[in-house]
């Protein structure tokens, strides 16, 4: 009777706290459904699309008309041949924020009224040359919609003169994965249409938009003349991604009379020219999102989320839950098996099939989650629990702490109990780059993609115990790591970084090898700090780990994350660079303020430094950045090895300098 207690107690106590889990925090629910949208979204049948056309500014290109940016009066050539071939409407996602150095903006502006729309950028800063576009309003949207601080327009020549200007901004998730977008936002009291929407306008001479709001957001969203589209509150629309685009490159240009009647996107692909971004596919060009946000509403098959859905999804799981509790109580566990089996297939095929046949969101992620949590609990009783968890802990010691340190634990037992001492680590962490390339190659093959990730871990561990270093944790595919601790280690940060350059190699040997077997390539990013922080075992009396925390342990994860942004592998704080300069080539990368921070650091990577790119520092940390760029450019000849980190810089440069500039440039980003 007891163990039936503890059964039916676990039971509903975790079937409790699902739903007020369900209830209380509805960004883990929107996370998930986000997740469950992935899934979907990669289960449909691709088609090609009938309706636009996309001709890429790639590497031949490049060759044939020289080194970008070009004088604008060969874009006006490439709409005049479009216009010959008699393409629908011209999109150039290419912002056109300063005046041609070399005098091209006067051609451009002459043939920039025949159907064309150019771009404009959402910014954190104030408005300049923004192009708004009035909408005919139905109660006041304004609340709803997304808002942006700034606008970066066109310069007015070539503004005042386009059928069309359209935001290009893409507005991610929370993961950081762009699924939607709004087709209207604002600054201020002024409305700003994205491209995809502003096409539509200039392809039906509509002067504006029409909206209509209620109490709970945005009701309705029209082009006069073009049916309703759907959208969620917020105006925003759910990418489908059911479609492919015939491509060719603005070299064979006299090919376009292909795209004869279509909506043309005249598109930057070569290396350093396009911003790539997060999607549900992978990673994509940022004209593939306008191209894709078109296409939806084209197909008129906007994706719609009811109401009401998130009330139903959360009722059912809990009946799901209750269902479950009920025949455990009398099914044998076999039984058991078989009815949770069903249940999964059931649901997941219930979303399977709203989605793709009504255009329907339903997320199963919740009754997914409900029948794994309780449907566990209610085979499994307290005692297996506790002892399966009690075995868990005496295995685990070896595969997460150097040999030392559990060399260490035999000895002396007492090092298991709580607490921890402040002494000075150097902190590694470490993610995988292109994983969702990696899963999309195992698609359904979950033991093939557990195997490959524990071949990449294992290699990766095996460097950092080989070097003094001690597992921390392994995050998904992420890893942490230190040195110092439990074992003393006065080269700590010296040996650090030398574990980052080893692994690096180990990575390059360990692609060698799954590339061979048609997996692809691994990238990998890494941020290493040396701070004073706190390490010991921290936890309860039940379990603990032997971890660290400090500020300095938040700081290296964050430098990890910038890795992505300065385009290099691996990224160090400004006490590990002190103390390994002289042994190991530093290369000083930024003074950056990371997300959550005030104060800015100096940050740098392993590579050897000249006095060229310490000039481009001194311009860019002082203020003068037209005089940065052009040390940036000397300097990215004499270090080609760091050309990603020059592009982006770069990019930087030419986005403007900050009103409140000081030398330290504020992540936004993890």
């Amino acid at each position: 009777m007891k163990k039936i207690l503890t059964h039916w107690s676990m039971a509903f106590i975790t079937l409790a706290a699902i739903t007020f889990l369900g209830l209380k925090e509805p960004q883990v629910k929107e996370i998930l459904r986000l997740k469950a949208f992935d899934l979907l979204l990669q289960s449909e049948t691709k088609e090609v699309s009938q309706d636009i056309g996309v001709i890429t500014i790639d590497e031949k290109s490049i060759e044939k008309y020289g080194q970008w940016p070009w004088k604008r009066d060969v874009l006006a050539d490439v709409i005049y041949k479009l216009r010959e071939a008699e393409v629908g409407v011209i999109v150039l996602p290419i912002l056109f924020s300063e005046a041609d150095r070399l005098g091209g903006d006067d051609a451009l502006a002459e043939v920039l009224p025949y159907a064309v729309v150019i771009s404009q950028v959402g910014t954190t800063q104030a408005n300049k040359n923004a192009v708004p576009r009035g909408v005919a309003k139905i109660n006041d949207p304004m609340p709803w919609l997304y808002t942006w601080p700034g606008m970066l327009g066109p310069i007015p020549e070539l503004g005042g003169k386009a059928s069309g200007v359209g935001v290009v901004n893409t507005v991610p998730e929370v993961d950081g994965v762009v699924r939607r977008i709004p087709l209207i936002m604002r600054v201020g009291d002024e409305t700003y249409p994205a491209m995809a929407i502003e096409v539509i306008r200039v392809a039906t001479g509509a002067p504006s938009y029409q909206i209509k709001a209620g109490e709970g957001g945005i009701i309705a969203m029209r082009v006069p003349g073009y049916p309703t589209i759907n959208t969620d509150a917020n105006a925003r629309i759910w990418l489908r991604w059911n479609k492919d685009y015939e491509t060719i490159s603005l070299a064979d240009i006299d090919q376009a009379a292909k795209f004869k009647g279509r909506t043309v996107i005249v598109a930057p692909t070569a290396e350093g020219l396009s911003s790539i971004v997060a999607t549900p596919l992978g990673e994509r060009y940022m004209y593939e999102i306008t191209a894709n946000a078109l296409q939806t509403v084209i197909d008129g098959k906007q994706i719609k989320r009811v109401d009401i859905s998130a009330v139903v999804e959360l009722a059912i799981a809990v009946l799901i839950g209750v269902m479950i509790i009920v025949a455990t109580r009398f099914l044998p566990y076999w039984a058991i098996g078989i009815t949770l089996a069903v249940l999964y297939s059931g649901t997941v095929y219930a979303s399977y099939i709203v989605f793709h046949r009504y255009s329907l969101l339903g997320d199963a992620s919740w009754a997914v989650i409900t029948l794994t949590a309780v449907g566990f609990h209610s085979v499994f009783n307290r005692f297996i629990l506790e002892f399966q968890q009690k075995q868990q802990i005496k295995k685990q010691f070896g595969s997460y702490l150097s040999p030392d340190m559990v060399a260490q634990l035999q000895k002396n037992p007492d090092l298991l109990k709580l607490g921890g001492d402040s002494r000075e680590l150097s902190i590694m962490f470490t993610d995988v780059r292109g994983f969702t390339a990696i899963s999309e190659h195992y698609g359904q093959d979950v033991q093939g993609l557990t195997k490959i990730m524990n071949r990449y871990m294992t290699a990766m561990t095996t460097e950092i115990l080989a070097n003094k270093g001690t597992i921390d944790k392994y995050i998904g595919d992420a890893q942490m790591a230190f040195w110092n601790a439990p074992i003393k280690d006065t080269g700590h940060a010296e040996n650090s970084v030398n574990t980052a350059i080893k692994m690096l190699e180990s990575l390059r040997q360990f692609n060698e090898e799954v590339v061979k077997e048609g997996v692809p390539a691994f990238g990998m990013g890494l941020g290493i700090n040396t701070a004073e922080v706190v390490v010991g075992n921290m936890g309860s009396d039940q379990r603990f780990d032997y971890t660290c925390l400090g500020d300095g342990v938040n700081l290296a994860a964050r430098l990890e994350g910038q890795s992505k942004t300065y385009g290099v592998l691996i990224v160090l704080g400004p006490e590990t660079a002190r103390q390994v300069r002289g042994t190991i080539d530093v290369f000083e990368l930024d003074c950056i303020a990371v997300k959550g921070k005030k104060i800015g650091v100096k940050i740098y990577t392993v590579a050897k430094e000249s006095e060229h790119h310490r000039q481009f520092l001194e311009s860019y940390y002082g203020g003068d950045w037209k005089e940065a760029i052009k040390r940036l450019d000397t300097a990215a000849t004499i270090h080609p090895e760091m050309g990603q980190y020059y592009a982006n810089m770069k990019d930087r440069l030419k986005s403007g300098k900050p009103a409140d500039w000081s030398g330290t440039y504020r992540a936004t980003t993890k």
